[in-house]
């Protein structure tokens, strides 16, 4: 489960299990967790986050999204060459 972004107290994550799906990234706060596709980036599971942090998450991942979804290929690279 690597983190691949932290930023105004958000993680970022992978989960291995989901790397055969689309590019995704999980990302939590506070004991919840959303899940939003990475392209284009649109919520998938909101994860009793409230709606402005929603938006927030969303424009942190706009910011980052060239970076996250390189981290996504890598890790999915290294999960097929085992």
């Amino acid at each position: 489960m690597p983190v691949v972004f932290r930023h105004q107290g958000y993680r970022g994550w992978f989960y291995e299990a989901d790397l055969s799906e689309p590019p995704h990234v999980h990302v939590g706060k506070d004991g919840k967790e959303a899940k939003f596709w990475l392209n284009p980036i649109r919520l998938a599971r909101a994860g009793h986050f409230r709606t402005n942090e929603l938006r927030e998450i969303e424009s942190i991942l706009e910011r980052f999204q060239y970076n996250i979804l390189e981290a996504w290929e890598r890790e999915r690279n290294k999960r097929d060459s085992r």
